[in-house]
């Protein structure tokens, strides 16, 4: 592993705590390799610093830091070791973690230290005079031993509420000793912007110290607090992935950095970067093991969709009118839904992202207005359904049904076994090619069985089916019409190793909405192979 000296411009620091304080979110667990992984999507993404973890007090962070030297080869990021002052009453050259974190040989440590009194009383069982030594011995003795220092005051803003004076001598005692950093910790995330704007210009005023903020997200103010604590002077963010993090979790990078680059026009990434943040979000999403969030600002897959038909009325005339940036900036794209929401525009806007042109066409575009509204109004949804729709918009533009087979009848039968295991078959009967085809398949579910059936007798006329699988199923319980009666939506997801697209069935039961989204599912599928539909040429 080579390090880079300290850029040029060291005057805003982006630093990044995935691995150590967003691996403390609920349902994460980090192996090496995952660790591996995320810091090369971070130095990718060109973030300055990567906290890797904490070496000596955690194995798996200790082996981190020993891969790491040989497997990563940083091009923008320096790697941290997160660790903690000296022990009271122990010579810092004699502490077994500080000696764990020189050995981590990163070149950058970040010690976490106590600046709420009644923590270091409590939780460290020690003086307020003690604590103080221990931050200025700590961070001497790093520097001395060549290591940048960034220093964590962890509860600063309760512990600046209790005791002004002594909060603030720490951030004093770790600059004054060589701390190139001191990061006002909102460690409970209890803050609100205006009282972090109060606080880090009171601090900076009276210190002189170069500050940095590390905000929890509890109120939901995480990036709204680190923001706040930029514009009253801090020069150092520090943020997790997806906002990641203990509790709610902590301050999100994407936000944060997208904010700096194209809300305060500061240049915080390398150049071209910023057009990454959508792939390295989700990528670092698929690491964790956690289904990216579709609603994450600028990068979620609906942070630029459109419903409304207002909305879409004014996007046709300039995208500006209704999104606060060009999606293409952070790596997303602008999607317009289609619902009983929808009017012309969006028809028209939804068309040319499926790559059908209306031509301007308004009793066109009105039949399908039309069309998806009634549709809608029997439970049907398109949102997430963008193969129904667009079979639905072709039919219309085509002016005839696209059809590849037509369904005489199907039937699945549950049958229960004395020793409590159920057998379940399907039988399928259609036409295609002018054929017609009855095929029977088991399952080990209803749809699963119609499913195999379908495909059994379709393979035999289109063979370009063999590839299609099945990879989600979602079934929906609408509100009743009369006593126990329901309607029921299903949509279902199907991929041909290329590309993955969603139909929607509605039916009164779960096998009959299953029925109709699979028939659009290989609908589809046959229109992606470039099969003509049957009567094309007639």
């Amino acid at each position: 592993m080579t390090f880079q000296p300290v850029p040029p411009d060291d005057s805003f620091h982006v630093f990044d705590t995935t691995l150590r304080d967003g691996a403390q979110r609920e349902g994460i667990n980090l192996s090496v390799a995952d660790k591996l992984v995320i810091a090369r999507h971070l130095d990718e993404f060109g973030v300055g610093f990567i906290e890797g973890g904490w070496p000596g007090a955690v194995p798996r962070d200790t082996e981190f830091f020993r891969r790491a030297r040989t497997e990563i080869d940083f091009r923008h990021a320096q790697l941290v070791a997160f660790g903690a002052t000296r022990k009271a009453g122990t010579a810092v050259q004699d502490d077994a973690q500080v000696a764990a974190l020189l050995a981590s040989e990163a070149p950058v440590v970040c010690l976490v230290a106590k600046s709420h009194d009644r923590h270091v009383e409590l939780a460290l069982r020690t003086t307020p005079a003690e604590n103080l030594a221990m931050v200025r011995e700590t961070v001497a003795y790093l520097r001395a031993q060549g290591r940048r220092v960034f220093v964590d005051c962890e509860h600063f803003f309760d512990g600046f509420r209790a005791n002004p004076a002594y909060a603030t001598e720490v951030v004093r005692a770790a600059a004054g000793a060589g701390a190139e950093v001191v990061v006002l910790c909102d460690t409970n995330g209890g803050m609100l912007p205006a009282g972090v704007h109060a606080v880090v210009s009171e601090v900076l005023a009276a210190t002189g110290a170069r500050l940095g903020i590390h905000a929890q997200d509890d109120t939901g103010c995480a990036v709204a607090n680190t923001l706040a604590a930029v514009d009253a002077g801090a020069t150092h963010v520090q943020c997790t992935a997806n906002g990641y993090g203990e509790r709610v979790g902590n301050a999100n990078l994407f936000p944060v950095v997208a904010a700096l680059e194209l809300k305060y026009d500061r240049r915080v990434l390398p150049p071209g970067a910023l057009r990454e943040m959508t792939r390295i979000s989700h990528a670092i999403a698929e690491t964790v093991n956690l289904t990216p969030s579709t609603h994450q600002p600028y990068v979620g897959v609906s942070a630029f969709a459109h419903k409304a038909g207002l909305h879409a009325s004014a996007i046709k005339v300039d995208p500006d009118l209704y999104q606060h940036t060009d999606p293409a900036l952070v790596g997303n794209s602008m999607r317009m839904l289609v619902s009983d929401m929808a009017g012309r525009a969006s028809i028209e806007l939804k068309g040319r992202e499926l790559g059908i042109d209306l031509g301007g066409d308004r009793e066109l575009v009105g039949r399908v207005v039309d069309r998806v509204k009634q549709a809608e109004l029997r439970g049907y949804s398109y949102e997430a359904a963008d193969a129904s729709f667009e079979l639905l918009l072709r039919e219309e533009a085509a002016g005839r049904p696209l059809r590849y087979f037509r369904t005489e009848s199907w039937r699945a039968i549950t049958e229960y076994r004395p020793d409590g295991t159920h057998a379940i078959e399907a039988t399928v009967k259609l036409w295609a090619k002018g054929e017609r085809m009855i095929a029977t398949a088991e399952g080990n579910g209803p749809v699963h069985a119609l499913d195999r059936a379908l495909r059994v007798a379709l393979e035999r006329t289109h063979p370009q089916l063999a590839g299609l699988e099945l990879v989600d199923y979602k079934a929906r319980i609408l509100e009743g019409a009369h006593g126990t009666q329901s309607t029921t939506r299903v949509l279902v997801t199907t991929s041909d190793g290329a590309a993955e697209w969603s139909t929607v069935g509605v039916g009164d039961n779960v096998v009959a909405a299953s029925w109709q989204a699979l028939d659009d599912a290989y609908a589809y599928g046959l229109l992606r192979a470039g099969v003509e539909p049957e009567g094309a040429g007639e």
